[in-house]
């Protein structure tokens, strides 16, 4: 069967794709993985056909930088706007005619419902996220604290009309394009939901357990793990920097950037230095920045390196909690301190302090702005402290570990194709 895979956002909306492609390739299938040029490296990689869309996140970032990563809700909103008019406009080329099952993310799902309509073939979610409204927890977007059964659900109704407002110029504009009578994306998607629109989502129960009260056709795989070639290696100088102490602490926030760098940066060697532990920051991209003064305990990483080989070599993991980067460090049976800048990011942070494996969270807010650099500082020194001291931590993380190898999300998404046809 030819699969077309699309997705779009930063690393880690694309990244676990190319696991879950490479799983359907060896099942004997056809697979496509339709996302931003930047990952065509790593679909080609995995073995997967790529198709391009233009469907760059940081193309709608202000010229002059501010607001690099927004943390107000309306900011957001304008920027997702802005994101999704320029998806909508390439999402119809990026699709191979002859595509026989169609698996789209949840950004491009409300997109992806009207070629589907148009090309006349059977389309199915494949999910990083859920979406689906439920009594059991709040909406991902929402911050991470429940609102009761009744507020979680209402809350989830009402964030889904919030996606069909934001989907609605590029929606109207693609039906146009693709000779569709204009409709609603509301009309379409309750339409979706009537029908048991199927939803494979790319996460574990451990983190996120099925909740009771959804619909049929709604399935929880297990992580889909980003494919990594087998021969991968450490860079030289951090298999060094490994050797030559103590487990250091990982501190990285995946794709994130922030007009606050340079006070992270210094907040956390000095939270490092009065933990009295050793450090790895990662510096890919424009979160932190390398140390002003270079030092034996502290390592810059300047390239994403994969988590899989990284992280079971750390003491604990000060992250932005975004859902690939939780999973990874769950799956290496590693602490965190969860420090959310945005989006999902608090609600996966609220699901790893339940589960017992976490600190309790820091948003950034309170580290780069709410709070003095001396407290700042203190505040994350304790929950260093806390996180490589706290035996509690460590065991339930390495029996979250224990049950994440139990699961294989690819192999059960691929077992799971038959049920997506009509």
């Amino acid at each position: 069967m030819r699969i077309t895979l699309t997705t779009a956002g930063s690393y880690g909306d694309v990244a676990p794709y190319t696991g879950l492609g490479a799983r359907l390739a060896a099942g004997g299938h056809e697979v496509t993985l339709a996302a931003d040029d930047r990952y065509a490296p790593l679909a080609r990689a995995a073995g997967l056909a790529f198709r391009a869309l233009p469907a760059d996140p940081r193309a709608t970032r202000p010229a002059d930088g501010r607001d690099a990563t927004p943390t107000d809700r309306r900011a957001l909103m304008r920027r997702a706007a802005a994101f999704l008019e320029q998806l909508g406009t390439g999402l119809a080329d990026a699709v191979p005619e002859d595509t026989e099952l169609l698996l789209l993310s949840t950004t491009t799902a409300p997109l992806g419902w009207h070629l589907a309509e148009a090309l006349g073939i059977p389309s199915a979610g494949a999910y990083l996220v859920p979406t689906a409204p439920t009594r059991a927890f709040p909406p991902v977007l929402s911050g991470g604290r429940s609102l009761g059964g009744w507020g979680n659900r209402t809350a989830g109704r009402l964030s889904l009309r919030v996606v069909d407002r934001l989907h609605a110029r590029a929606a109207r504009a693609l039906r146009t394009r693709l000779g569709l009578p204009p409709t609603s994306p509301g009309t379409v998607r309750r339409r979706a939901e009537a029908a048991n629109w199927p939803v494979l989502h790319g996460f574990s129960e451990l983190l996120v357990p099925r909740p009771a009260d959804w619909r049929p056709g709604l399935r929880i795989t297990g992580t889909w793990w980003p494919h990594h070639p087998a021969d991968a290696q450490l860079p030289p100088a951090l298999e060094d920097f490994l050797a030559a102490g103590p487990p250091p602490v990982y501190l990285g926030f995946g794709s994130m950037s922030s007009a606050h760098a340079a006070r992270l940066t210094s907040l956390a060697v000095r939270a490092l230095r009065r933990a009295g532990l050793r450090g790895l920051l990662l510096t890919a991209n424009s979160a932190l920045t390398a140390p002003e003064s270079p030092s034996d305990d502290v390592l810059a990483l300047p390239a994403e390196v994969p988590h899989a080989l990284l992280l079971p070599r750390v003491a604990a993991a000060v992250h932005h909690c975004g859902a690939g980067t939780s999973a990874a460090v769950l799956r290496a049976g590693l602490p965190s301190v969860p420090v959310p800048f945005t989006g999902d990011q608090p609600f996966w942070a609220a699901r790893l302090t339940a589960l017992g494996t976490a600190t309790a969270p820091l948003p950034l807010t309170a580290l780069a702005k709410d709070l003095s650099p001396d407290d700042a500082a203190a505040r994350l020194a304790a929950a260093l402290t806390e996180a490589t001291t706290t035996a509690a931590l460590r065991t339930r993380a390495r029996a979250a570990a224990r049950h994440l190898a139990t699961e294989d999300g690819p192999t059960t998404a691929l077992q799971a194709l038959p049920d997506l046809l009509p």
